[in-house]
């Protein structure tokens, strides 16, 4: 999630629920009707908005979003965010398929519009989205309220700061076994700028998920929760019930929050949660002194290998822990990660 350089992206739980005839749910600018039943959800979001910039949901979906410009003009009114799409469709599919459709349904309905970043010169965009399950993956573009979708059933995508529907490739060089681990590599390359870090912009927080097909497998997500993933941790986090909340790494709430007053973003607020925090001091430390810094980062490396090994153990049927280890995974990995900061 490549966002403004001094956002905060939070990680946030929302259970399953089951709702009125007639509720409403309000998303970052818009009220919509609610559906009966929602689905839990794990979120990477900037910590002003309602919605996120990528996420997953109890039945192994995924979600997430990149910015476009085409020549339809962007929609400066406010109505739905595309971060707001991505988990109204988590929330309410429990397949790529059945999250793309809600997502279209709903983008038009309501449209697409409003500022992206909490500044008060608005930054607006339309959105493309990649979204992926046990068995497929979808690639849904739109512009305004037009939108394409192309399924994906073989091989790998990505999408990026450009439509892409259209483009045909016949032949290319034979690829290698992808893995959680060549993600990451993928994420945290800065030469090629797909880990962003420039004076404006940088990568704010990243995700990787692995989608067995076969269901008795459960699906990992890792989040790293903080910026820079070169110099993160990503975190395993499975969906189980009872999970143990992480409040280290939600972002404060404040009464008089300038995102949602009106006019909006006249002035800020402080919402770093305690892990980013300490996780900034770390990268204070890393550009002061390169020597403790490589240590310190061999250190998170090493950390995320454990992991990353005993991830692999769950989804390769080596282990089965119990139901507890997993409710407290995501707390106990990130409990770890600050005991070195």
């Amino acid at each position: 999630a490549a966002r403004p350089r001094h956002e905060v992206q939070e990680i946030v739980y929302v259970p399953a629920a089951v709702h009125r005839p007639g509720d409403k749910v309000q998303c970052t600018y818009l009220e919509i009707e609610q559906v009966e039943r929602t689905h839990a959800v794990v979120l990477s979001r900037p910590a002003w908005l309602w919605g996120a910039e990528m996420g997953a949901n109890e039945h192994g979906v995924c979600v997430g979003n990149e910015g476009v410009w085409t020549r339809e003009p962007v929609g400066e009114d406010e109505a739905l965010l595309g971060m707001d799409l991505v988990r109204l469709g988590l929330e309410r599919g429990s397949s790529a398929q059945e999250a793309m459709e809600v997502m279209t349904a709903l983008l038009e309905r309501y449209g697409q519009g409003g500022s992206c970043k909490e500044e008060p010169v608005p930054f607006i965009y339309h959105n493309t989205f990649l979204l992926a399950d046990r068995t497929e993956a979808w690639v849904l573009e739109t512009a305004g309220r037009y939108w394409a979708a192309q399924r994906i059933q073989e091989g790998s995508r990505n999408i990026s700061n450009q439509l892409s529907i259209g483009s045909k490739i016949t032949a290319e060089h034979a690829g290698r076994h992808i893995t959680a681990e060549t993600i990451m590599a993928i994420l945290r390359d800065k030469a090629s700028g797909i880990c962003v870090d420039s004076e404006g912009f940088r990568t704010a927080g990243s995700m990787v998920s692995v989608l067995p097909q076969d269901p008795a497998v459960p699906c990992v997500h890792f989040f790293t929760a903080t910026p820079d993933p070169s110099r993160s941790v990503f975190k395993p986090f499975v969906f189980v019930a009872n999970l143990k909340p992480v409040p280290q790494v939600t972002s404060p709430t404040f009464r008089d929050d300038p995102a949602k007053r009106i006019p909006r973003f006249q002035s800020t607020v402080d919402r770093r949660h305690k892990l980013y925090r300490q996780h900034q001091a770390a990268l204070e430390l890393m550009e002061r002194d390169q020597e403790r810094g490589q240590r310190l980062l061999e250190t998170l490396r090493e950390l995320e290998k454990q992991g990353l090994e005993g991830m692999n153990a769950l989804l390769g049927g080596t282990v089965t822990p119990h139901p507890e280890e997993l409710a407290d995974l995501f707390f106990d990995c990130v409990e770890a990660e600050m005991k070195f900061y």
